[in-house]
């Protein structure tokens, strides 16, 4: 298949990826505002008790039906994720796949050449795979995003694999 992507090389958990399915991932990003701001990390058990601890306040207080403005908010939520353009952040899965203590660098394999990075730079880097939308059928299966924003106009594309070493 062309739009799986498999990370190997020096990690204990090979993976693979499939692109397909992040665009029903909470740990998406929106790529048209992600590079605008600053991006600050997150502790993500933090921010999901925070999230729980709201729902459950306005459960208590509203009850368990739902008002029209969350009603309101689904449906902008759903139309979001239909014409969205994401991108999704390249560091979970290098922490899933576990990198050997001894490895230095990732290089990524697209269709036309290899570059290679720190495995630092790599935790920074952003997967584009939705762009207005639509997956990334022709140069894709994912647009490579540096940290930095430096290649937001031009970003790496026909990527095959990601090679820890």
């Amino acid at each position: 298949m062309e739009s799986i992507i498999n990370i190997k090389g020096n990690v204990v958990y090979p993976i693979t990826l499939d692109p397909g399915v992040w665009i029903f991932d909470d740990r998406k990003v929106d790529l048209k505002t992600y590079f605008q701001k600053e991006n600050v990390e997150t502790d993500e058990l933090a921010e999901y008790t925070k999230s729980v601890s709201k729902h459950w306040e306005r459960e208590i207080m509203e009850g368990a039906v739902f008002p029209p403005t969350l009603k309101t908010e689904k449906i902008y939520e759903k139309q979001k994720v239909l014409t969205g353009t994401f991108g999704i952040p390249l560091k979970p899965f290098l922490t899933n796949a576990h990198i050997n203590d001894d490895a230095k660098s990732v290089t990524f394999v697209t269709k036309d050449e290899h570059f290679t990075i720190s495995i630092e730079d790599a935790y920074h880097v952003i997967l584009g795979f939705s762009i207005d939308g639509k997956p990334l059928r022709e140069d894709g299966p994912v647009h490579i995003y540096f940290g930095d924003g430096s290649n937001v106009n031009s970003p790496i594309k026909h990527l095959k694999e990601i090679i820890v070493s």
